[in-house]
């Protein structure tokens, strides 16, 4: 059974609607954005916006999140449809979507964890500068000397904009000191709307984008070569690499997300839960000719701050998308715009990590580096995981640095004839060096003894570098004792192991990653 509310949180039915209608106003011009972006037809945006956003508010992993169509992935849906055409993209949605629901059974989506704070900033701080940049857009218009090219704003179109965006702002900051008896961001639009209709301001509105009138979407196979398998083989050849693109993109924003909302809400969502779900509405996107899309931050963001904590803030956000194609769409077309891009602006403000301004003077140098990074990687390439990507590597480069410097040795002697090394700290990759060069094989004693109570054996570099070790003392005439080396360590010591002295109560029980162990 399907618990439309979070778990461990009240559910207000009137709050969650109220919020999911919001949602469903702010995400129709960002779904046509993105369509032109995808060079594909608004309303396999608006579609797409239906079905992810309805599917993975039902199954997912997270409740109170929104999924639908995104700029992170029609940027890079755009090369395929130039190239190859929309129902290449179709198709490889729904292997995206499979892809996706492999990597949610494997329950890989746990490894999300190994993402840094830094990262996590530079994350949410870049996807609010590409958030407010996106909205730039809306400040310009078609050229009437020139069809086809776009023109800055002048004069009273300008300055109406700009006074209309403030007022949705001013009234979605004031409001909730106020009431929340309704959400602040739909205030903001019922009002500015009812402004313009009423006084016929010079504003731009949502049908001056495009007409988002349309039926329920129907069951389409993807009309792509499939007649034998030569064909099939050829096709999958095209669209796997985008498929991989598509998932390991959404996947990381979505599980990005999560960890934001989890973050806000103090709750925490399921994370391989939500990888099936996505994958899920991915595969029903591409059967209905829609392009797919993954968890949007912003649109999250907004229904979280009008108080959707539950799944029926996503399910009736879909819903009311659904109805605004279907029944109303000449009714939506009057919004204006002024008013979304002023809830987007206030979702810029709310997501942006200004504590990080406080913060970069007072963190470890590397982990300011990463957060800018990140955040610059995320606004050039409007690819999130290329950007966490780099920040994770980076972060496990710097992690790697610092440990290897780490290794330390306490030398005692048992007698005159006998020296004990007592090792302290990880043996690594990045430590075998300075490992190396912590013994004297040529100045020490006849007996020697590695201590390794206090070390950790942690991959096959350490294990070639204590075999190394062990080929110094032998070649030097010198016996040479390891103690407490666990017993996986042992197996893996091809010149060293029958040096090692066992000791079943005292020797660690730790596994070494390894692939002669796998």
């Amino acid at each position: 059974m399907i618990d439309l509310c979070a778990k461990g949180q009240p559910c207000n039915v009137k709050t969650e609607i109220l919020s999911g209608l919001t949602v469903a106003l702010a995400l129709v011009p960002e779904a046509i954005a993105f369509a032109f972006v995808a060079q594909v037809d608004p309303l396999v945006g608006l579609y797409a916006a239906f079905i992810v956003g309805l599917i993975t508010a039902i199954i997912g992993g997270r409740p109170g999140m929104i999924s639908g169509a995104t700029g992170a992935l029609a940027v890079i849906m755009t090369g395929l449809v130039v190239i190859h055409g929309v129902e290449y993209l179709f198709a490889a949605v729904i292997l995206m979507g499979l892809i996706q629901i492999v990597f949610g059974v494997l329950r890989l989506g746990k490894f999300i964890r190994l993402v840094p704070h830094p990262v996590m900033l530079g994350f949410v701080n870049g996807l609010a500068i590409v958030i407010f940049l996106a909205q730039i857009g809306q400040f310009k218009i078609p050229d009437p000397q020139n069809a086809g090219t776009l023109v800055w704003m002048q004069g009273s179109l300008l300055w109406t904009m700009l006074a209309l965006i403030a007022l949705t702002m001013l009234i979605i900051h004031f409001l909730p000191k106020y009431t929340k008896a309704i959400p602040a961001p739909l205030a903001g639009i019922l009002v500015v709307s009812t402004l313009v209709i009423a006084f016929d301001l010079p504003a731009r509105t949502v049908g001056d984008i495009a007409s988002i009138a349309g039926g329920f979407p129907e069951f389409h196979l993807p009309v792509i070569p499939m007649s034998s398998m030569g064909d099939v083989w050829e096709t999958l050849i095209i669209i796997l690499p985008y498929s991989l693109a598509f998932a390991a993109i959404g996947l990381t924003e979505s599980l990005l997300t999560l960890t934001v909302i989890d973050e806000m809400t103090e709750t925490r969502g399921q994370g391989n839960k939500e990888c099936v779900g996505q994958g899920i509405a991915n595969i029903t996107s591409g059967f209905f000719g829609s392009m797919g899309g993954c968890a949007m931050i912003g649109q999250s963001m907004i229904n979280v701050n009008s108080g959707g904590r539950g799944r029926i803030s996503g399910i009736a956000a879909a819903l009311f998308l659904l109805s605004f194609i279907m029944f109303a769409s000449e009714l939506i077309a009057k919004i204006p715009l002024a008013a979304l891009v002023g809830v987007m602006f206030m979702v810029v403000v709310g997501t942006f990590e200004w504590s990080s301004f406080r913060i970069l003077g007072k963190i470890p140098k590397s982990d300011a580096f990463i957060l800018i990074s990140v955040s610059a990687i995320t606004v050039i390439t409007d690819n999130l995981a290329i950007a966490v990507l780099i920040g994770v590597i980076i972060a496990a480069l710097v992690f790697a640095w610092n440990h290897a410097k780490h290794i330390t040795v306490h030398i005692t002697r048992d007698n005159e004839d006998s020296k004990v090394y007592e090792l302290h700290g990880p043996l690594f990759f990045g430590s075998v060096h300075n490992f190396q060069e912590l013994f004297e094989p040529k100045n020490d004693p006849d007996d020697v003894v590695v201590e390794f109570k206090y070390s950790r054996v942690s991959d096959h570099s350490a294990i070639e570098a204590i075999d190394t070790l062990a080929e110094r003392y032998l070649s030097a005439d010198k016996r040479l004792h390891l103690r407490h080396v666990s017993p996986e360590c042992r197996q893996l010591l091809r010149k060293a192991g029958g040096l090692c002295e066992v000791n079943v109560i005292e020797d660690p029980t730790y596994f070494v990653a390894d692939d002669d162990l796998a």
